[in-house]
């Protein structure tokens, strides 16, 4: 099973939804960095369930243990544990679910794999995995920070409602609302329609869009590790994302080379380029501007509502949803994001370090 993302900076997640806990250990964290476990707990609190109307009821505090690699306040540059119990399993919401399997989920590619699953919540399957990627994304962050790198994501999208470009928006109010977007107008409609379709026992897609600031030009390993291509592999390793796109992304094949074509200049003896369709990447390289991408969630598949599917033995059968789930993932998503886009950006980080003598 891929476990473990990272070449130098590593980590690897372990644990189901309804077992003990969930966790990840983090190796080729360099030594010596100031681990601030009240921010790493304030990451977990932007994604725990059970924070608002319009996300799962389920409570769980994510209360993260460090196991091991930090000694007074800092990491020592062995592997770093971090552990995060269950403590709101209801696993009898899916004993329905032993011998068949949900549309759209993971329920019965996971049947076909191992020819064993854990039907409870999903198992590995579940979204409840992502708090561990959280955690250690929390790190990731905390050595970017001491890099002078700030990533922010946003969700820029839940239907067909969506927020102005990123650009026009104050990314440092995003937290302002229970959408988390930084768009007041634009977050009333969509918590609108997410309670709606919650009180209609459904559930809704939506986008979010992650701005990297403060990136050295120089990350990336060109040809097969290309920093873009990193980036949309981390993104649609999260539950239920169906697309990525950076810069200008499709929205580009509209356009003609001679408007398509970031100008560059040299001002002050600082290398920028005028605009940015690239979205900070050319060649699979960053270019010192900022990185920016747009990732794109599918509705949930658990619905509450009756459903044809098939038993174990191909059998048809009705399933109905049952337990707590969110109508609409993009909100307590955000961290996700953050985290995916910290763990990625902290490995070429160090990767660079390699790349040439001097």
């Amino acid at each position: 099973m891929g476990s473990t993302y990272g070449k130098i900076f590593t980590i690897t997640t372990f644990g189901e939804s309804h077992g003990a806990g969930i966790g990840a250990v983090i190796d080729g964290c360099p030594a010596g960095l100031v681990i601030d476990e009240t921010f790493i707990q304030s990451e977990m609190a932007r994604r725990k369930p059970g924070q608002s109307k319009i996300t799962t009821q389920r409570q769980e505090a994510d209360q993260v243990s460090i196991l091991s690699g930090v000694f007074d306040g800092k990491s020592t540059g062995a592997p770093i544990a971090l552990f995060i119990p269950n403590e709101d399993a209801r696993s009898k919401d899916y004993s329905h679910l032993e011998n068949t399997f949900r549309p759209s989920h993971a329920d019965f590619t996971y049947e076909a794999k191992y020819g064993v699953r854990d039907h409870r919540g999903g198992g590995r399957s579940s979204a409840r995995e992502t708090a561990a990627r959280v955690a250690a994304g929390a790190v990731a962050k905390l050595f970017l920070m001491a890099q002078g790198i700030d990533i922010k994501a946003y969700v820029s999208q839940v239907g067909d409602i969506q927020a102005p470009p990123h650009g026009q928006l104050d990314l440092s109010t995003t937290e302002d609302n229970i959408v988390r977007c930084p768009d007041s107008a634009t977050a009333t409609k969509m918590i609108t329609l997410i309670d709606q379709v919650r009180l209609d026992r459904d559930t809704i897609g939506g986008a979010i869009t992650c701005v990297i600031k403060g990136s050295p030009p120089g990350l990336g390993e060109p040809v097969f590790d290309k920093l873009h291509a990193e980036m949309g592999k981390a993104m649609l390793s999260i539950n239920a994302v169906k697309g990525f796109e950076y810069g200008s992304g499709f929205s580009g094949i509209r356009m003609r080379g001679s408007e398509h074509n970031d100008a560059i200049i040299n001002k002050d003896g600082v290398i920028r380029t005028v605009t940015n369709h690239s979205g900070g990447v050319q060649g699979g390289i960053s270019n010192g501007e900022e990185i920016y991408f747009r990732v794109a969630f599918k509705p949930v598949a658990t619905i509450m509502q009756d459903q044809a599917s098939v038993d174990k033995e191909g059998n048809p059968v009705t399933v109905t949803g049952k337990g707590r789930h969110d109508p609409c993932v993009v909100p307590r998503a955000v961290p996700i994001v953050e985290a995916m886009a910290a763990l990625v950006m902290a490995d070429f980080v160090l990767r660079a370090r390699t790349s040439r003598i001097q």
